[in-house]
Formats: structure tokens, C-alpha cells, sequence
């Protein structure tokens, strides 16, 4: 009976949160039918790379899935990566919705990989203040490429640039030579080149202006970017973390706590928290490594840099591994990105503050290890040479004395010594010390 009434207890609560979501679908999807299509802003500001095509992409595919209105990207770039540039361009060519980008805030700019998303949106807009151009395709590796292969790369540039050009009616030349000659235009020049559709002061403007570029060019938009509710699309912090990490300054830095943590690890087994916090860094380190250009020659000067401080520790070299590794340190440091692009290279103030860091650190190692060679043996038989005691006997050549509250067999070295004199170790023969009067 028992049983019988538990079965159907269960089945109530099943049956009854069963109905409490069929009325919940039912209420969402009513109201999703029924809501205005809304705008989707993004906001990005940075180098391009792999974190902004996820943010981007993810952002045009949210708008597709709720039937957005449109898309408006806020873009502030010097420029970035061409394969995650093409990416993004592949999303927004084959977007359901249509995507705007505007150029802003006063004072920014789509530059390199930033002209070719600009020029191959739905829409082109950018505030007053505001400038476009200069894609000349550079080389972000390790290695810079030969002459022959960097016309390959600007002539494939152009040719891309040119398509995304047509694609869209924009100007072509200008395109072309955006990437061949490296020239920028301001916002006034652009409209004017038909590089963007119009420039806007801000986002009422820009709404307004939309809807009559759209009426013009007679396009079916469900609904009007002036009226239609806006839907901010900021990055997870996911992708805020991983952007973080794209900085070059913040993986020189990881890279350096990470050595530091391993190295009081290693000095002081069991400590356990410099060991786990220098491990995190260090895989934090090597993944910002693997998004940026490094030079992993400079890696390793890096790395020797650090032996040699480790060894200045066990050797006694007069200071030659030091300045090695000062100099291992400092070439490594300016080495470690190779980029002509300027956001891709390590600012000078943190290689200073770094190295200098560094060499006070290991300075101060290295001072208490020579201190530690050099001071004078307080433990064994070594320790109680120069030590001062007290005969408790006549020394008339052998006797007692009480030192370091033992009492030891003593010989005197000069002579009968009376009970009760202060005597000081010369010399330690075995278990025998040989004394003199400590005057």
C-alpha cells in the first residue's frame, strides 16, 4: 500500500512539472513571435586574432538564431591575423542578418585587417575623428619572408580586397591600393571615395541614417533600426580572459612569474604554492605564446638566461655568469616578438622593468648564497675554533675547560694555566683541543 501511494506521488510531481514547462515553451515562443526584431551591438576593440572571430562570429549567430534585425559591429582595430580576418568575412558574406560595421568612437580607426571587414559588411559607417586604410600585408612570424613571397602575399591581398570591393560596390582602386601603397583616408574622404556608405555622430544617428540608406536602396528589412530595441552582445569571460592573454606584455610577464615560481620551488622543495602558482603561469604563458609570433630562439636565451643566474648560485665565476645571463636576458626579452606590427611586440617599459626586476632578484640570491660560503662554521669540530672557554682545571699542559656548555680534554700550548682563566681554541686534534690565554 505503501508502495502504491509513493508510485503515485511520483507521478504527480512528474506530471506537474511536466505542465509548469509545456506552459513556460509556450509563453517564451509566444512572446519571441510577438517581440520586435531587435539590433545586436558588438563591440570590439584590439588586435584581430582567434578571440575576436569567436566573439564576432558567435555574436552574428546569436542575431541569426532570434531573428535579429540586424547586426552592428563597433570596431577599433590596427589590424591582425588574415586567416581569422577571412573568417570573419566568410561569417558576415554568408549572415542571414545584415551586419553594419561603425567605425568609433572618435579617435579610432580600421586599419590593415580592419579595412577588409569594414569594406565587406551589408554596411559601411564611421564617426566623425576617424580614419581607414593602410592593409599592406606584413609578416607576424618568426621568420620574415623573402621579397618574392611577400608579392605573393600583397598581390594575393589585393586580389581579395579587390572581390570584397565588387562584392559590395565599393571603390576598387582605393581597395587596391589600401594594400599595394598603404594609404588611409579620413571618415569625410571615405564617403566621399565610396569607401563607406555615411558617416554617423552616434548610435541614434547611425539608426536614422540606416533606415533611409535601406528605404533608398529599396532593401525588405523586417522592421526599423530607429524604433527597434537594442540588444548589447558584450564578450563572455571566456573570451575577455583569452583576449587578456593575446597581449604580448601579459605572456612575457606569465612567462616570468612562471620561471620564478619553479625557481623558489626548486630552492625550497615543499613549499608547494610558488611550484603550483609558477606551473599555472607557465602553461598560461606557453598558450599566449602560441597565439602570438614568438621567436622561440628568444625563448631560449631566456631560458639560458636563467641557468646561468642558478649557477652564479652553486659556481663561483666572479660574476661572469651574471652578466651573461643579464645580456642572455635582455636579448631574449627584445627578441621574444618579432612583429612589424606594433601591438604584436613587447613594450620596452616592461623589458626594463623586467630585467631589472630580475637582476635585483638574483642579485639578492646570489648575495645570500656568497654569504652563506664565506660566513665562519658554527657546528662540529670546525665551530670551535677561535671560541672562547674557561679552564675548569690547572692546564699544566693538560687539564678541562668548559666550552659552549660541554666540558672538553685541553692542552695548553704555552704553558701551566690556571683554573678559573679564559682560555681560546688554537687548534682541534681529535677529541683534544689545544688552548691559549685569551687576553
Amino acid at each position: 500500500m505503501k508502495k502504491f501511494q509513493n508510485e503515485i506521488i511520483h507521478k504527480s510531481i512528474f506530471t506537474f512539472l511536466i505542465c509548469i514547462f509545456g506552459f513556460w515553451f509556450f509563453i517564451f515562443n509566444i512572446s519571441n513571435v510577438n517581440a520586435e526584431p531587435s539590433v545586436y551591438v558588438l563591440k570590439f576593440s584590439g588586435p584581430i586574432g582567434p578571440v575576436s572571430t569567436d566573439y564576432i562570429i558567435s555574436g552574428i549567430d546569436k542575431a541569426e538564431a532570434t531573428g535579429a534585425l540586424g547586426v552592428v559591429l563597433k570596431l577599433d582595430t590596427p589590424g591582425g591575423l588574415d586567416e581569422s580576418m577571412r573568417e570573419i568575412i566568410q561569417k558576415i558574406f554568408s549572415s542571414k542578418v545584415p551586419v553594419i560595421t561603425y567605425v568609433s568612437p572618435a579617435g579610432a580607426r580600421a586599419a590593415s585587417a580592419g579595412v577588409f571587414i569594414t569594406l565587406a559588411s551589408d554596411f559601411a559607417v564611421m564617426a566623425p575623428g576617424t580614419n581607414i586604410g593602410a592593409a599592406h600585408p606584413v609578416s607576424v612570424g618568426e621568420k620574415q619572408v623573402s621579397p618574392e613571397m611577400q608579392e605573393k602575399i600583397t598581390n594575393d591581398a589585393a586580389s581579395y580586397i579587390i572581390s570584397i570591393a565588387e562584392k559590395r560596390n565599393r571603390n576598387k582602386a582605393w581597395a587596391e591600393q589600401a594594400v599595394r601603397k598603404s594609404v588611409s583616408v579620413s571618415a569625410t574622404e571615405a564617403v566621399k571615395l565610396n569607401i563607406v556608405d555615411f558617416i554617423a555622430n552616434n548610435d541614434a544617428n547611425l539608426f536614422k541614417k540606416l533606415d533611409s540608406v535601406i528605404a533608398i536602396r529599396s532593401k525588405t528589412v523586417p522592421g526599423k533600426f530607429a524604433t527597434a530595441p537594442i540588444q548589447e552582445f558584450p564578450m563572455n569571460a571566456r573570451q575577455r580572459f583569452l583576449l587578456f592573454l593575446t597581449n604580448p606584455n601579459v605572456a612575457y610577464i606569465l612567462l616570468m612569474l612562471g620561471i620564478y615560481g619553479l625557481f623558489f620551488e626548486l630552492q625550497s622543495p615543499g613549499a608547494i604554492f610558488p611550484g603550483v602558482i609558477g606551473a599555472i603561469c607557465l602553461i598560461l604563458a606557453f598558450y599566449s605564446f602560441h597565439m602570438l609570433p614568438t621567436n622561440y630562439a628568444a625563448l631560449a636565451l631566456i631560458g639560458v638566461a636563467i641557468i646561468f643566474f642558478i649557477l652564479e648560485v652553486k659556481i663561483a665565476s666572479h660574476g661572469l655568469l651574471t652578466i651573461g645571463g643579464i645580456a642572455s636576458l635582455v636579448l631574449g626579452s627584445i627578441l621574444l616578438f618579432q612583429s612589424p606590427a606594433p601591438y604584436f611586440r613587447l613594450a620596452i617599459q616592461t623589458i626594463i622593468a623586467v630585467v631589472i626586476f630580475s637582476v635585483v632578484f638574483f642579485g639578492w640570491i646570489i648575495g645570500m648564497a656568497i654569504r652563506a660560503h664565506t660566513r665562519k662554521v658554527t657546528t662540529g669540530k670546525e665551530g670551535l675554533l677561535l671560541e672562547t672557554g674557561i679552564a675548569t682545571t690547572d692546564l699544566d699542559l693538560e687539564g678541562m675547560i668548559m666550552i659552549h656548555g660541554e666540558l672538553w680534554s685541553a692542552e695548553s700550548t704555552e704553558g701551566k694555566i690556571n683554573k678559573g682563566e679564559k682560555v681560546k681554541v688554537v687548534k682541534v686534534e681529535g677529541m683534544k683541543l689545544l688552548v691559549k690565554r685569551n687576553i
